[in-house]
């Protein structure tokens, strides 16, 4: 935390987000001695969003509790389903009503800031099923929902499982299906859909993730972690003995890479067409030299009349057909 305070200069945090495994381990002590070193070094304001991910299988009503009395003000919770054949496919620990049980607690703890994580397309999962899940969503009043497809890791256990053919495979049209019923459901109960995966109630967005989506700065502390100041990208070593040695000997194990002006386009239009801000065309324009700007703004037009995009104010943004294709979109418009 100390060895990079400079990296995004004097760049006030409006969002701390402790995530990427399980910070739910941490104790109510050792949160306090990291966020004291945090405020110490980082210029934290006041109204900043706090953010914790947790397991269920983690959570008590006593540590909760203790939650928050600290500077955690949101808490973002992977459910994933609310079925047990999806939960023991995809490997989890906590079972349906261990999920149902830990929102009660964070409510009754008096956290408003409430994000939950579910997963479509596994093989275990119903049409009927998935609605289901949606509608507990909305029964409950979640004001934040971050919805994933499933998709299978290399050298996971669920990869390995497979391979050996001893789970079933996922099924793309299935996982299609799930995407338009999620996409008809929340909107018309009033979700606002404002990133492909993310839901929210009106304004209720992730202040941390809408950042990445928006391109602005960020700093990545820990094993794995990846750190952006417009520039540059550094990636933190991934394994933890690795990362800790590094650290005892006053460095830290990381590769940096210095973007070329392609990349740092590229990685604007790749997370700004995400959301229902969309990607500013005259902003592309400033970053690319005019050769390239031609050739986006050609592919722009030819995926407006294949009504995969479409374009208000100068801002493209992708369609309900579009979403379906945003990852070949971007590709396809990389400069």
């Amino acid at each position: 935390m100390v060895l990079q305070k400079h990296y995004l200069n004097t760049a006030k945090i409006t969002t701390v987000y402790f995530g990427g495994g399980t910070p739910s381990l941490l104790t109510a002590e050792e949160f306090s001695e990291i966020w004291e070193i945090l405020e110490k070094n980082y210029p934290i304001l006041p109204a900043a969003e706090i953010t914790l991910e947790a397991n269920p299988d983690d959570l008590s009503a006593a540590k909760i509790a203790e939650w928050r009395q600290s500077r955690i003000n949101r808490l973002s919770i992977g459910i994933q389903s609310l079925y047990e054949e999806d939960l023991r496919y995809m490997n989890r620990a906590h079972t349906a009503k261990e999920a149902i049980e830990c929102v009660k607690m964070a409510r009754d703890a008096g956290f408003e800031k409430l994000s939950i994580d579910l997963i479509y397309g596994t093989p275990t999962l119903s049409d009927r099923g998935w609605s289901q899940n949606l509608a507990w969503v909305i029964e409950e009043k979640i004001p934040h929902l971050s919805a994933y497809c499933l998709t299978v890791e290399e050298r996971t256990p669920l990869h390995k499982m497979i391979a050996r053919r001893n789970t079933p495979i996922p099924d793309e049209a299935a996982a299609i299906r799930h995407f338009d019923i999620l996409i008809d459901t929340l909107p018309a109960a009033g979700y606002e859909h404002y990133e492909i995966s993310n839901f929210c109630w009106p304004g209720a967005y992730s202040k941390h993730n809408t950042a990445y989506w928006q391109n602005q700065l960020y700093l990545g502390l820990g094993p794995s972690a990846h750190s952006y100041d417009g520039h540059t990208r550094q990636s933190n070593v991934r394994n933890n003995a690795r990362y800790i040695k590094s650290l005892a000997h006053g460095n830290l194990d990381m590769e940096i890479e210095i973007l070329t002006h392609a990349q740092r386009c590229n990685e604007y239009i790749l997370t700004t067409l995400r959301t229902i801000w969309g990607c500013d065309m005259d902003e592309v324009k400033q970053r690319c030299t005019p050769e390239e700007y031609a050739q986006f703004e050609l592919l722009t037009h030819k995926f407006i009349n294949s009504r995969w995009l479409s374009m208000n104010d100068r801002h493209i943004t992708l369609t309900r057909e579009g979403k379906l294709m945003a990852d070949h979109i971007s590709r396809e418009l990389f400069v």
